[in-house]
């Protein structure tokens, strides 16, 4: 008897906090109940068949009204009821997540005679997102990353290549050997695209950075973990990091662009240490 149902977010996560409201056809409330901690709502008081309005109410979230009706048992299935976030915005759950080396990717692509790219990854680096309690309005862009990479971990394929960019006319590795960036606050864009801004630290040289950033989803990984998704993407002047070296070649070219094409490939896991795998 009563009302069955569970309500999650678009990742299948509880929404701890919602509550349901039953209104009749003539619009007076019949019952209203909080979800469980497994964000399911289950009442036992019998309901008079018939069809009724529910409606799924939680901070932060948009509301969501439905349909339902009431069999001659008094109980009424209303399944899983998906909430999105407030005008849109979705972010993994609160808490912790640790960056996951082995499953991403931090590259930069370089213009090169002015016909072609020359791609290159760093290979050794780790971070830290922390996901604010989506406690209303701003909640979430209060959200931080910080990460740190390796600066000698360049590798662009070619050996020759990888000395000359480790030297001091770029990253010059032996002065500076970590690239930091940490975030100073998140504004979104869109319902699954944030702008994160912050300070990118490169050859001592610090500036304001903003990533546009695009989360991709969360599921659970096959070690017992559960896993958050995002692609990220910038582009940096180097004369704004003090790398100027360059080499003009004929018709005025230079042998490699001013503009680095930044992108990260992030799998994150929930928690502070990483799986091995």
């Amino acid at each position: 008897m009563g009302i069955r149902g569970q309500v999650r977010t678009r990742d299948g996560w509880a929404v701890q906090h919602a509550v349901v409201t039953m209104t009749d056809m003539t619009g007076a409330q019949v019952l209203r109940a909080a979800v469980d901690e497994n964000g399911a709502v289950r009442t036992e008081a019998a309901l008079a068949p018939g069809p009724y309005t529910v409606i799924v109410t939680a901070v932060g979230y948009a509301p969501v009204a439905s349909t339902a009706l009431v069999t001659a048992s008094g109980r009424a299935e209303v399944g899983t009821v998906v909430l999105a976030r407030q005008g849109g915005v979705e972010l993994p759950p609160p808490g912790v997540w640790s960056l996951d080396p082995a499953h991403s990717s931090v590259s930069a692509v370089a213009q090169h005679l002015g016909i072609s790219s020359v791609h290159g990854r760093f290979k050794e680096f780790g971070g830290r997102i922390e996901i604010f309690e989506d406690g209303g309005e701003g909640s979430h862009e209060r959200s931080r990353v910080d990460a740190v990479i390796g600066a000698a971990s360049i590798d662009t394929g070619n050996a020759l290549r990888d000395k000359h960019l480790k030297s001091p006319d770029f990253l010059d590795v032996e002065r500076f050997p970590e690239i930091t960036y940490r975030s100073t606050r998140l504004t979104p864009v869109g319902p699954d695209r944030w702008t994160v801004h912050g300070q990118l630290s490169l050859r001592g040289v610090v500036r304001d950075v903003d990533l546009d950033l695009s989360y991709l989803g969360t599921g659970p990984d096959p070690w017992g973990g559960v896993r958050a998704a995002f692609r990220a993407t910038t582009e940096l002047s180097r004369e704004d990091y003090a790398m100027n070296y360059n080499q003009v070649v004929q018709a005025g070219i230079s042998a490699i662009g001013a503009t680095l094409r930044v992108e990260l490939d992030i799998q994150a896991v929930q928690g502070e240490n990483l799986p091995e795998a």
